[in-house]
């Protein structure tokens, strides 16, 4: 059978047309190699890993995180220096909650939210959520963007106060006081604050969640469809 030029030209232009997305990188789940530790690239950064810690949701270190430190892909890491050097010329300084976060600890999340008595952090995250519904609410799910590698949690820290900035709402609280475009009984300085840190991080290349105002991802992820599974410790690239 003959193939016309005519159809291997359109074939030809097709593969030179794939979408950003289409041609994105993908790799196994337990290669590092496309991620950096992120004080590497960004020095300025404030770290406080929750995770890593038992002052977080579960109320336990939670597996996967061996090293109380924050690893992100090369882009996404290369994308938060930008943010960090203009915060920084406005007295401000990036505090991070949360990176990569591999899949072993999405999946103790699962499991905890699967026992329903176990309740010990409700007070502190999720007061008005009955523990029931963090699945159907969406607060608990099997896959997180955060194990693809570019999605970061964090705030910002003032430099003159020594002390995080007002965003009128802790990290990690599950409920409407998260959403970014809450108002309900918000300051105007609060709503100011959070204003700001969404659009610093608009404008150098991530996108915000809906949800949290803490959450965002880098909107050219290199790896969209990867979940990886390696330990939050020192790289071995």
């Amino acid at each position: 059978m003959k193939i016309s030029k005519l159809f291997i030209g359109l074939l030809v232009a097709a593969m030179l047309t794939i979408s950003p997305v289409s041609a994105a990188r993908s790799t196994t789940p337990d290669d590092s190699t496309g991620f950096v530790i992120l004080s590497e690239v960004v020095p300025d950064i404030i770290q406080e890993i929750r995770y890593f810690s038992t002052y977080n949701f579960v109320g336990e270190r939670i597996e996967g995180y061996e090293q109380p430190m924050a690893i992100m892909t090369i882009e996404a890491a290369n994308a938060l220096k930008a943010v960090s050097d203009e915060v920084k010329a406005h007295g401000y300084r990036l505090k991070v909650f949360d990176a990569y976060r591999p899949q072993s600890a999405v999946d103790h999340f699962v499991r905890w939210g699967k026992n329903l008595n176990d309740y010990r952090m409700k007070y502190y995250f999720y007061p008005n959520v009955d523990k029931s519904r963090l699945f159907i609410e969406g607060y608990i799910d099997e896959k997180s963007g955060h194990s693809r590698g570019s999605t970061i949690d964090l705030t910002l820290f003032d430099m003159a106060t020594g002390k995080e900035v007002d965003m009128g709402g802790t990290f990690d609280y599950f409920g409407e006081l998260s959403h970014p475009d809450y108002r309900g009984n918000l300051t105007e300085e609060q709503i100011k604050n959070r204003q700001y840190l969404r659009n610093v991080m608009i404008k150098h290349g991530f996108k915000p969640l809906e949800t949290e105002w803490w959450h965002f991802t880098l909107k050219d992820e290199p790896y969209p469809n990867t979940y990886f599974t390696f330990a939050v410790d020192f790289l071995n690239n």
